[in-house]
């Protein structure tokens, strides 16, 4: 949402030509290198996946190898790599208005995935209100670029007020080992806490939990002694090891749950956290849930000093993330997104052929 987006927004994508029909679209997937947890979900498609490196904005230049390993078999490329091999995808990945604008100049079906709310992206802006007009120049810029808009949860599509198909992530339970919870402590998992603040009702979690151990993991150089993992192997075993995961979020920002809490689930934590229409967890079942700090912080002692019901309430969780968030419906619903966007570019061909 930053100014060099805004000012392309009216820019129409350049790419016009070596137009295919879908039957001859090539399998690879180019996607642009952001959200590594859910970049990782891509290899369960079975096509060879390319993952742009190098781009402008990031934290870090290349691959995060502490969020996940890279995927096997997938290639690390520059823009200019992609640009100088001139190679034919299946589908192109953008997530973000500014990687759609990245990709204006590449042929090929593009699919945009909406991991935020633009409310979100403004609040880590300083900004109390959406620029005027924004949403519309959005929805006009997508549309004009003929892109397919996945969104990773119902709030998030609804949030930007355009066409769209929603693909939760899917979780792999089997990745993680069965939890110990041998650390009488909470964990909770979160990156660029300052600049997000309101988004995540940090003050709530601060209230709550200012007597109560919970270790934060992740990138945030302005909290000492807050680190990320080392590793996607460090961090399953921080989960696993923790008696409870928390996560809190403004439900007119954010999602009830985000990866890393589904993850917490899936390792056999339970959830304590605001009350939220979208949260995947039953209070007193999966999780507790309450907006009163106090009572948070009750809740965590009772799980800190009742390790029992810390395992019965995480099995729980695990047995729900497991029936919501299935893997094999990320796969489905990613295959058919792709499809519609191969046959979105198939149609923009024919009528820029008709109008020559």
């Amino acid at each position: 949402m930053g100014r060099t987006t805004a000012a392309r927004l009216s820019a129409l994508p350049r790419a016009r030509d070596k137009l295919r029909s879908p039957e001859r679209m090539p399998s690879p997937i180019l996607t642009l290198n952001c959200h590594e947890a859910w970049i990782s979900q891509l290899p369960r498609l079975g096509q060879p996946l390319d993952i742009v490196v190098g781009l402008r904005g990031r934290y870090t230049a290349g691959w995060d190898a502490r969020m996940r390993p890279f995927p096997p078999g997938a290639r690390a490329v520059t823009m200019e790599q992609v640009r100088a091999e001139a190679r034919t995808y299946g589908c192109l990945i953008a997530h973000s208005l500014s990687d759609l604008v990245e990709l204006q100049d590449l042929a090929g079906p593009r699919i945009l995935v909406l991991h935020t709310s633009p409310r979100h992206r403004a609040a880590q802006e300083g900004r109390q209100e959406l620029p005027a007009g924004f949403l519309e120049a959005a929805a006009r810029y997508v549309e004009q670029a003929d892109a397919e808009v996945v969104a990773i949860s119902p709030f998030k599509g609804e949030a930007w007020r355009m066409p769209h198909t929603v693909v939760r992530p899917g979780i792999e339970a089997d990745q993680f080992g069965p939890a110990t919870r041998e650390r009488a402590a909470g964990i909770r998992v979160a990156n660029q806490i300052a600049a997000k603040r309101a988004t995540l009702l940090w003050g709530l979690h601060e209230r709550a939990f200012r007597s109560v151990p919970v270790n934060v993991v992740g990138h945030n150089p302005e909290m000492p002694g807050v680190k990320p993992a080392a590793s996607w192997e460090e961090l399953r075993g921080l989960l696993a090891c923790h008696r409870f995961f928390v996560h809190t979020a403004d439900p007119a920002l954010e999602d009830g749950y985000n990866l890393a809490s589904l993850e917490a689930m899936a390792a056999g934590l339970p959830i304590l956290g605001n009350r939220h229409p979208t949260s995947p967890i039953e209070h007193g079942v999966s999780g507790f849930l309450s907006d009163d700090p106090d009572e948070l912080r009750s809740y965590a002692l009772r799980l800190l000093n009742d390790r029992a019901l810390a395992a019965r309430m995480g099995e729980a969780a695990r047995s729900a993330v497991m029936e919501q968030f299935p893997p094999g419906r990320f796969v489905s619903g990613m295959r058919a997104a792709i499809d519609r966007a191969q046959r979105r570019w198939a149609a923009r061909g024919e009528l820029l052929s008709r109008a020559r």
